[in-house]
């Protein structure tokens, strides 16, 4: 077990230096003490008047174009495309709407990226790691799946913390997630299917929950994060790991002791797992022997790569859309296959330099000659030819392991990279219709990333397994809020800030804030009350805090609710 932490401390240190190194690198970032707020002059450009960017949409359509390019609050610091130019240079004012309508359709396709990059690529290489790692299942759970099962709301909140201007996206995303999970969820799981929920990690993980938001909200009243504020939820996200590990160890220990005590005689009790593999097993069929050779054959290299990139039967193969397919092909097998692997050790480092601060470094070129990313490419096809040559087809080499770390670097990127477009994308939906950073990750950035937590745990209530995916609920978002804020602000400060100043967007942070915790006191109140049995009026409740919330927050935004001024 001490051996499986290190390793996990190693390779979560190699990922915070990768993160570190993309958002250090490229352009310079604000000087010591900068504000986290709206208006900040971006590094590298001419001493000009910043005016707030939202307000281009009061100036005469001539005059947009002119504002957006020379304004820096107007300016990206990553991503692949310009969206404000390309609104206020590109398309004529009367196709404003017709603009705004193509942005909500990359926005609702880059949110099915992230979904599925986190689903089909990001968590099975989490998944192998652990694996590799030989950690227990509570240990993966808390960490690897944790960090798998919320990798679009970190990635976008380590986006939006690199830009102070979009500071308030990563709390409006993190608070607006975790109201909607706790209120929606929740409640739509106890309406799917009552049920009586574990008392213990309940009050556990509720209780741990209250104190990360807590905390936060301490940060934000602060009006400032340390150091030693972003290393303490960093650390405390630990402590809630070993408590999970140390009380799941405490009830097996509890469960072996009752086991010795129990009267001989008595019939042995299958336990959950046990009973699952004994109906598995009796009930299930493997028709794949159906349609297997009867004479056994030695496969060529041709033929396995041509499986390999196509696993299914030919029947399921070709009534899949092409797009299925491509990511199919690039999608890591647990199971070696050495000439798709050959070819990964070719894509994927391509795939490394092109995604690593939006493609800035592969473009590079080396002497003003040769490009990186051509480097890259030789260098991968030489690996992947003695790779080739090595090894067999019939037996994976001893350093297979490594492809699932490769996995994981690739599809972290690209779950960057599209995070980076997400956050550009509502920043520039922010300027156009004048809504604040907040009110856009509460809402939109906060549906998009959750809509696969919300599906997943539905079907899940639905299947009859609705204490599994309660308890989904409040351990994922822990980890969230955590490491979202505490690895975002600690990025920050490594740019060589001495902390992190924080303004919070008016009154909606606190309402945002507020509602979290006051979902959470409400369930830690109502539910030991109800004896742990979470029926629907407890979830039409919640739901009904939520639609309460919702309106506030968007009369706030609107002025219509405000605080008096003397």
């Amino acid at each position: 077990m001490a051996r499986g932490l290190l390793d996990l401390y190693w390779v979560l240190r190699w990922l915070c230096v990768l993160l570190m190194v993309e958002t250090v690198s490229g352009a310079g970032g604000p000087s010591a003490g900068t504000r986290i707020s709206s208006q900040f002059p971006a590094s590298g450009v001419n001493q000009s008047p910043v005016i707030d960017c939202r307000e281009v949409c009061g100036l005469n359509a001539s005059n947009r174009c002119d504002f957006v390019r020379s304004n820096p609050d107007c300016r990206s610091e990553g991503g692949y495309l310009d969206y404000l130019e390309g609104i206020f240079c590109h398309f004529p004012p009367d196709l404003l709407p017709l603009a705004v309508t193509l942005y909500a359709f990359w926005l609702l396709y880059l949110f099915l990226i992230l979904g599925v990059t986190a689903a089909k690529f990001f968590c099975p290489n989490l998944s192998a790691i652990s694996t590799t790692l030989k950690l227990s299942h509570n240990v993966a759970g808390v960490t690897f799946l944790a960090f798998g099962n919320g990798a679009p709301d970190i990635f976008s909140a380590l986006v939006a913390f690199s830009d102070p201007r979009t500071a308030g996206l990563a709390f409006g995303a993190l608070f607006g997630a975790g109201v909607l999970v706790t209120t929606v969820v929740a409640g739509g799981i106890a309406i799917l299917h009552p049920f009586t929920v574990a008392s213990r990690p309940f009050l556990r993980d509720i209780i741990f929950y209250m104190g990360a938001v807590f905390l936060i909200f301490t940060a934000l009243y602060r009006g400032r994060v340390t150091l030693a504020w972003a290393l303490g939820y960093l650390g405390f996200y630990v402590f809630y790991v070993v408590t999970v590990v140390l009380c799941t160890w405490i009830y097996q220990w509890q469960q072996r002791r009752s086991l010795v005590y129990s009267m001989p005689g008595t019939p042995e009790i299958l336990s959950g797992s046990e009973e699952d593999q004994v109906s598995s097993n009796t009930n299930s069929y493997d028709y794949g022997e159906e349609y297997r050779p009867l004479l056994f054959y030695q496969e060529t290299t041709a033929q396995i790569l041509l499986h390999a990139l196509n696993p299914l039967d030919y029947r399921k193969w070709r009534t899949k859309s092409v797009y299925w397919r491509v990511l199919k092909v690039f999608k890591e097998d647990g199971n070696w296959k050495r000439p798709l692997n050959c070819l990964h050790l070719v894509i994927s480092p391509l795939f490394l330099v092109l995604t690593l601060q939006s493609g800035a470094y592969g473009v590079y070129e080396i002497g003003g000659l040769f490009p990186v990313w051509a480097v890259v490419v030789i260098a991968g096809t030489a690996l992947a030819a003695v790779t080739f040559f090595a090894t067999s087809n019939s037996e994976p080499p001893r350093l297979h392991w490594l492809f699932a770390f490769l996995g994981f670097l690739t599809s972290a990127l690209w779950i960057n990279a599209a995070a980076t477009e997400v956050v550009n994308i509502l920043r520039s939906l922010g300027v156009v219709f004048r809504l604040s950073n907040t009110v856009l990750g509460l809402t939109l950035l906060a549906w998009g990333n959750s809509i696969g937590d919300v599906f997943s745990d539905f079907t899940l209530a639905r299947q009859g397994y609705p204490r599994m995916a309660f308890s989904a609920c409040f351990g994922g978002i822990i980890f969230n809020i955590l490491v979202g804020v505490g690895l975002g602000c600690l990025l920050q400060i490594s740019r060589g800030h001495v902390e992190v100043e924080l303004e919070p967007d008016g009154l909606l942070v606190w309402v945002l804030a507020g509602t979290l915790g006051l979902s959470l006191v409400c369930s830690l109140v109502s539910v030991p009350l109800q004896c742990f049995q979470l029926n629907r009026v407890y979830g039409c409740c919640l739901l009904l805090l939520y639609l309460t919330f919702l309106l506030v927050a968007l009369l706030t935004e609107f002025g219509v609710i405000h605080l008096k001024t003397v």
